[in-house]
């Protein structure tokens, strides 16, 4: 594998560091999602909109208060700050909780973007190697050289297509659950909006 790795050539590097940030990325989400699906607790949210239909607000606050929940805490945020403005301290928290769950999808959008294009900046280098040999008028001495320089192109590219292959899944994946989580949140927010106003 080592051995493949330096016949892609120069542009290899960038695209071996481009591919352990991606690595990187995905363990880090790996591990974060694992961690919040153990913190799941929808039967919080529920308990919260049942104090607040009873009108009590600060037993609302209290069933949610030490909850790792997301729902529960922009509905605790906003409860908590419900004198001041509800809304904007539900849209504060909400924004934080998709932050955190936005992190690292920029890098791996930019991996399925980048890995192709570093692959094909290797094709267009293993091509101008080659068509150098052609253009001294020495071909039949450098075979080797045109044969590895096109090998160089197809090894760099195969490697790129490999990044942004590996990247794209978990990108997919990790943008329908921001936008599922998008989705509760609006809607929990707008449940919660409601009762407060009745």
């Amino acid at each position: 594998m080592i051995e493949l790795f330096l016949k892609g050539g120069p542009i290899m590097w960038p695209i071996l560091a481009l591919s352990i940030v991606t690595t990187g990325v995905i363990l880090e989400r790996g591990v974060f999602l694992w961690m919040q699906a153990a913190r799941r607790d929808a039967a919080v949210a529920q308990r919260i909109f049942l104090q607040v239909e009873k009108g009590d607000l600060a037993a609302a606050v209290s069933a949610g208060e030490r909850s790792e929940d997301p729902v529960a805490r922009v509905l605790i945020e906003g409860l908590k700050h419900r004198a001041t403005s509800l809304t904007e301290a539900m849209l504060e928290a909400a924004s934080a909780e998709l932050d955190r769950n936005n992190r690292g999808l920029v890098v791996l959008d930019t991996a399925v973007t980048l890995g192709p294009l570093l692959g094909l900046l290797g094709t267009v280098i293993g091509m101008i190697r080659a068509f150098d040999v052609v253009g001294a008028g020495t071909i039949a001495s450098n075979e080797l050289t045109i044969t590895g320089s096109i090998s160089e192109c197809l090894i760099a590219v195969c490697f790129g297509l490999s990044v942004a292959i590996v990247a794209i899944v978990p990108l997919n994946w990790l943008s329908s659950r921001l936008e599922k989580i998008r989705r509760q949140l609006e809607s929990a927010m707008t449940r919660l909006e409601l009762l407060v106003k009745e």
